[in-house]
């Protein structure tokens, strides 16, 4: 392809090129095994251009009681608990003009520029959808009492204490104990804003893994470390208040932290030609279906408005509530490797 043009555009190849792009922060989740794969969410979605929310089982956790094996005593079979939950694909789409791309259009390899700018964008539409996710899986309802042991189990709030309090050497520690106990080795990734970042770096307790270029020089990367947990620094997390009181929100989330599928739109990148808009240009649009799912989460749909929820709308409280069996027992918060962090800083 010599232009940015509809009438030669290859959708196909064009995803090719998207596709081949890293993805840091996405990728790192996925690499940390933070985001794992559900067979059931993709046979149920995936090819369903119509389907939007479906139950979804998830099979309980094998534990119990072993019972003496003594020759007398009999071996009796416990029926392992059940779930299912509620799981909505995330239909989201953007369109750009030619123009946006008129600068990248002109370089040699125009095309690998123009996918990485629209690959680093989707990749900020996912981190909006996990934060929103977060954000109504942390959001109490008074009349969920599972849902708020799961909140109060999940959350060190060192902002609270008398005089209020920043990150620190045993922070992550304490909440990853406090939130899992024995299971805090699950956890492998931390969310974090630049402003806990950069009290963490001061007190030498946050560093950046590294990579060695064609010059052989030793750079950075954004990916740090902290308690060997990888860290990814972002400013779209949670903040209150301003100034000295400002309240920060950090995140860590453990293996299996969230189901992750790619489901696809029919048509995931179009091109069309549009001869009056400033005097005729080429408009690219792009369209994504997927499940960002939280696990151990029952996605309950009780305010939404279209097939497709919105970011406020993940975020409400009211759609979130903890798994349970057929009997009405929520599964064990324990086995939920996730949990955040309140500071000061």
């Amino acid at each position: 392809m010599e232009q940015f043009d509809s009438t030669v555009f290859d959708p196909a190849a064009f995803g090719d090129y998207v596709g081949r792009v890293q993805s840091l922060k996405m990728g790192e989740l996925a690499a940390r095994g933070v985001l794992a794969g559900n067979s059931e969410i993709r046979s149920l979605f995936r090819g369903a251009a119509n389907a939007g929310y479906a139950k979804v089982p998830l099979f309980g956790v094998v534990d119990g009681d072993a019972q003496n094996y003594d020759g007398q005593t009999d071996i009796t079979p416990e029926k392992t608990p059940t779930y299912e939950f509620g799981a909505v694909v995330v239909g989201r789409a953007k369109a750009w003009c030619e123009r946006d791309f008129n600068a990248d259009i002109s370089a040699v390899d125009y095309m690998d520029t123009v996918a990485k700018k629209i690959a680093d964008y989707w990749e900020s539409v996912d981190e909006k959808t996990l934060l929103s996710t977060l954000a109504g899986v942390f959001e109490s309802v008074s009349s969920d009492t599972d849902k708020k042991a799961f909140i109060d189990g999940h959350t060190l709030d060192i902002s609270a204490v008398e005089g209020g309090s920043k990150v620190g050497a045993t922070t992550l520690n304490d909440a990853i104990q406090k939130a899992c106990g024995s299971g805090k080795c699950k956890f492998t990734v931390v969310l974090l804003h630049s402003a806990v970042a950069t009290n963490l770096e001061n007190l030498q307790l946050l560093n950046y893994l590294t990579y060695t270029d064609k010059d052989g020089i030793t750079r950075d990367i954004s990916i740090g470390s902290w308690n060997g947990k990888s860290v990814i620094i972002t400013d779209a997390l949670p903040v209150t208040g301003e100034g000295e009181s400002a309240k920060y929100t950090s995140y860590v989330l453990g293996e299996g932290a969230f189901f992750y599928e790619d489901i696809g739109a029919k048509v995931p990148y179009e091109m069309h030609r549009s001869p009056s808009d400033d005097g005729g240009s080429d408009i690219l649009y792009t369209r994504e279906r997927k499940v960002i799912h939280p696990f151990g989460f029952d996605y309950k749909k009780s305010s939404q408005a279209s097939l497709s929820p919105t970011n406020e709308e993940l975020a409400k409280g009211d759609n979130w509530t903890v798994v349970k069996d057929e009997n009405g027992e929520a599964i064990d918060h324990k086995y939920i490797p996730i949990c955040r962090i309140i500071s000061l800083g």
